[in-house]
């Protein structure tokens, strides 16, 4: 008997880059600066407490969590967010652990988008959102970032907002780009949104990785903004155990209620020891979220040095553990074939920039690095990049 027809939620909707590029590393054994995957292992003394709570004979610690997330871990993000930013949010009722960031990033939208609602993201975008809005019946509306500094357009925003907008996505610190808000640009966009209905989205997963400022300006620490956003940070990036997926999502209660309404639905509770375990080490070292930056810091430095005197062209990334390299006194080829030939002939993975774009700016020859790698690697993929 032949199957029925099936029409596709996501027809326009394929293998995300990642995954496609990570497979060909395999495949070709080549050096892989492409997916985001530190080469280094989680803290020692988290695993020691993650075990402990794994085979601690506590029953519980093994059986589903609270739908939000374990109270300790909610409690223990909630002082972080008084440590870091200043605010005061509730661990009951403003804070919810998630299956990584990116169930985080489907549930805000999945919350607060409805059939005809108008969603704005800022291009080169992660390519989780724009899915993520037409599955709620909504419509992206791509926005570029102003380059080489990768900026909002302030006056592009302001024409592109109306009735219809129920959301606004932003990426601070940027995946590929690296740039960061600046708390001038949160007092901007606030006096933007403040006649408006749109709610924002703050993607901050990298917010431990900040090179060129003092501060990181997360919309926690904004008061006007955090009431009508939510914010998603990740600690599979802040620990180096990005396969964890364990994340999560402040918001006000309001918009954490139907927050909630949604991922009890979609993962319900996160590895109950994992919490445990990550609940605990942030009591006891606070201080591995103020080291991370100066650790990615020397990473990123030593790839510069490594890339001097190359054909890639580069401005440090002020943030994030990605590198964008200009290709174009290499090539003219578009970025995606550019980077299907550097895997292929030069054995190094890349990820190519325009997938993040609904419509890459022509003449663009921009890749992205990963340097959360170990020094031989970096070693290795310089050599054969200086050959270029």
């Amino acid at each position: 008997m032949a199957s029925p027809p099936l029409t596709s939620r996501l027809p326009g909707v394929g293998t995300t880059i990642f995954t496609v590029m990570s497979q060909l590393a395999l495949e070709h054994r080549a050096l892989n600066l492409g997916q985001g995957i530190p080469e280094f292992a989680p803290p020692e003394r988290l695993c020691e407490l993650v075990a402990a709570h794994l085979r601690g004979g506590r029953s519980q610690d093994n059986q589903y969590a609270p739908m939000a997330g374990t109270v300790a871990l909610r409690e223990a993000i909630a002082a972080k967010l008084v440590r870091h930013y200043g605010r005061v949010a509730s661990a009951e009722g403003e804070v919810t652990v998630t299956c990584g960031g990116t169930e985080a990033l489907a549930c805000a939208i999945q919350a607060v988008v409805q059939p005809g609602d108008e969603v704005i993201v800022f291009d080169p975008a992660y390519d989780s959102y724009e899915p993520a809005v037409l599955l709620a019946g909504g419509r992206a509306l791509h926005l570029p970032l102003v380059r080489p500094a990768f900026g909002i357009d302030w006056q592009r925003l302001a024409d592109a907002l109306s009735q219809r907008t129920r959301l606004v996505i932003v990426n601070t610190p940027h995946n590929p780009s690296g740039a960061c808000l600046a708390p001038a640009d949160l007092d901007r966009l606030a006096a933007l949104l403040r006649p408006t209905r749109a709610f924002v989205l703050a993607d901050e997963v990298y917010e431990h990785m900040v090179y060129d400022t003092p501060r990181f300006a997360s919309l926690n620490g904004h008061a006007e903004l955090a009431e009508r956003s939510f914010v998603v940070s990740s600690f599979g990036k802040t620990y180096h155990a990005t396969g964890w997926k364990i994340g999560y999502c402040v918001a006000p209660p309001p918009l954490t209620a139907e927050f909630r309404k949604v991922h009890q639905f979609v993962t319900f509770s996160i590895a109950s020891v994992l919490q445990l375990g990550i609940a605990d080490f942030m009591r006891e070292h606070p201080e591995w979220e103020d080291e991370l930056s100066g650790f990615y810091r020397a990473r990123r430095d030593r790839l510069g040095a490594l890339l001097a005197g190359s054909r890639l062209r580069f401005v440090p990334a002020p943030a994030t553990y990605f590198q964008l390299v200009d290709y174009g006194a290499v090539s003219d080829r578009p970025d995606t074939e550019f980077a299907l030939e550097l895997l292929r002939e030069h054995g190094v993975v890349t990820i190519p920039v325009s997938p993040f774009c609904a419509a890459p700016p022509p003449g663009e020859r921009l890749l992205r690095l990963c340097f959360a790698k170990h020094d031989a690697t970096l070693v290795a993929a310089a050599e054969r990049l200086r050959g270029l």
